[in-house]
């Protein structure tokens, strides 16, 4: 029995909308990044469910096409949708996504966060949390472009995503998080506060990989 065509146009209407769908993701979990503390993250928190999310949405074809390779039937999407209201929908929701939400409300979200972290130093508190939130919400556009770039475009291209992410966090964002902890640990030791945290905090940062391989070894 053929699939009826207006469940194929809203196959293809939920394929269309992936790409909106995870920039609202991502920016979700920039806003869950603060609430976490900003430098830091929950185990199993808001902020990294929404990576997540993301990281499901921009490959779900090729996630499919593993369900596909299972013996599982999946209908394939007919590439545009044929249903007139559904294709007024989608351009609705599109139109939504990049020019009030990416264009409007996370510059919004990125200044309120800034505005957060003048009023954090004013109160004797951390501004780097809400600083770094600002700088994830400003730099939201560039992140989906380097997680798409990221896309294998086979059927493990989830976890070869989710893989880039982790070499890209290991390789870029903390050796220079290390060189902004040894920056902060020579502040703190010139205004004689505790600062062996932060060296500690370097170092561990550049050995990230490294214990991760002595990890793997040990349980080998």
């Amino acid at each position: 029995m053929p699939v009826p065509q207006f469940l194929l146009d809203l196959l293809q209407l939920l394929f269309d909308l992936a790409i909106p769908a995870a920039f609202c993701t991502l920016a979700a979990a920039g806003v869950s990044l603060r609430h976490e503390g900003g430098t830091n993250f929950h185990v199993g928190g808001r902020t990294g469910k929404w990576v997540l999310w993301t990281v499901i949405l921009l490959t779900l074809p090729q996630l499919l096409s593993w369900v596909a390779a299972q013996g599982v039937t999946v209908p394939s999407a007919s590439g545009t949708v044929g249903t007139t209201w559904l294709a007024s929908m989608e351009t609705v929701l599109k139109n939504f996504v990049n020019q009030i939400v990416v264009a409007k409300l996370v510059p919004i979200l990125a200044a309120y966060f800034v505005l957060k972290a003048t009023l954090d130093g004013a109160a004797g508190e951390s501004p780097i949390g809400s600083i770094v939130a600002a700088l994830f919400l400003m730099s939201l556009s560039a992140t989906m472009q380097l997680l798409q770039g990221w896309n294998s475009g086979g059927q493990y291209a989830t976890t070869d995503m989710l893989t880039s992410l982790w070499n890209y966090v290991a390789g870029q964002v903390l050796p220079a998080a290390a060189g902004l902890a040894c920056v902060g640990a020579v502040i703190n030791f010139v205004q004689r506060r505790p600062w062996t945290r932060l060296v500690f905090a370097a170092i561990s940062f550049l050995s990230v990989s490294g214990l991760l391989t002595l990890f793997r070894a040990m349980t080998a």
